[in-house]
């Protein structure tokens, strides 16, 4: 009896010296994304997962699933609203796509942002946090960080484009979206809708005589092939982002907070810098296969200033009144 006694004394002992130094629950996070796994992203993702570990000194487990393993961008935040998945990585053009998160379409403006550092300060920026603070309100989805450029779009097409009055009657294909179809009706173009797969052959054919994605698509689909130009026009930028499922979220402490934003921030830098270097490459690939017309040759402002006003009937609609000048004027 007294053998038992001292084994149970001894369980509370080493329980109470638990408790007393502090020692927390270990977390296992699931954690998706769309990408490969030579991406940016899945790389970034990895190095996240890393530091996390570290910084957590192995106390936070991150599990990586890439290559839309656990479903696309609408599939897995339903995931992260009904608790199934901890976290995702992927584009803030993508919470547009779920209820409540309409107001981020304003991140698929086109012409809108001038590089990806305007970007990340503009939904940083003190005018934008009640927009943040509804649509997290709303989908029950944490925007933990916006951290990692991604490759904007250009056009790769069969005439040379200089200006947006090069652009009336090019037959384009371009995506099945509203933003899209406005912008290049706009521009005196002749959007078609033709499914990725056939599309290839749709240049090749003259169906269709331009299409319009990033250089990293044009190289990897070799539609330099039939293609005589890549337009660098960088129209539609995104940015990688940290999501979380927001009751997770409440429930961390500041500590395990600020050790994942600081793992965040730092696997973004990473993601960036690997984009740069492939977006690099892929314009190495494309200049010895086709020619590429960028600026200063490429007059950027005519686009810009082409599509002021265009999309102003969203305005207090979409986003709050104001924001497009609010994003334009931000220096």
């Amino acid at each position: 009896m007294k053998r038992v006694v001292f084994v149970l004394l001894g369980i509370l002992l080493v329980c109470s010296l638990g408790f007393a130094t502090g020692q927390e629950e270990k977390i296992v996070m699931k954690l998706g994304h769309i990408r490969d796994l030579e991406h940016p992203t899945h790389k970034a993702a990895l190095k996240f997962a890393e530091l996390v570990k570290e910084y957590s000194q192995d106390r936070i487990e991150i599990k990586v699933f890439p290559n839309s393993q656990l479903g696309g961008p609408a599939e897995m935040f339903s995931q992260l609203q009904s608790g199934d998945l901890e976290m995702v990585y992927g584009g803030i053009n993508t919470l547009a796509w779920i209820g409540g998160g309409e107001p981020y379409e304003i991140t698929s403006m086109p012409f809108l942002y001038r590089d990806y550092d305007h970007m990340r300060r503009t939904l940083k920026a003190d005018f934008f946090q009640p927009v943040q603070k509804q649509v997290e309100e709303a989908t029950g989805i944490k925007i933990v960080n916006m951290a990692g450029d991604t490759a904007p779009r250009g056009l790769s097409t069969n005439r040379s484009v200089k200006s947006v009055n090069d652009l009336k009657g090019l037959k384009i294909r371009t995506a099945a979206s509203e933003t899209a179809l406005r912008l290049w009706k706009h521009f005196g173009a002749l959007p078609q809708q033709i499914a990725y797969a056939e599309l290839y052959m749709a240049l090749k054919t003259g169906v269709v005589e331009a299409q319009e994605n990033g250089s990293l698509v044009v190289a990897s689909s070799k539609f330099y092939e039939v293609q005589k130009f890549y337009i660098r026009t960088d129209y539609i930028r995104d940015i990688e982002t940290f999501y979380m499922s927001m009751p997770l979220w409440n429930s961390l402490s500041d500590k395990d907070k600020n050790l994942i934003l600081k793992a965040s921030e730092e696997a973004g830098v990473y993601e960036t810098e690997l984009t740069l270097k492939v977006i690099e490459e892929s314009y190495k690939t494309l200049r010895a296969k086709m020619t590429v017309i960028e600026p200063p040759e490429l007059d950027i402002d005519s686009f810009r200033n082409s599509v002021v006003g265009l999309f102003n009937d969203w305005e207090g609609k979409k986003w709050p009144a104001g924001m497009l000048e609010n994003i334009r004027n931000l220096k």
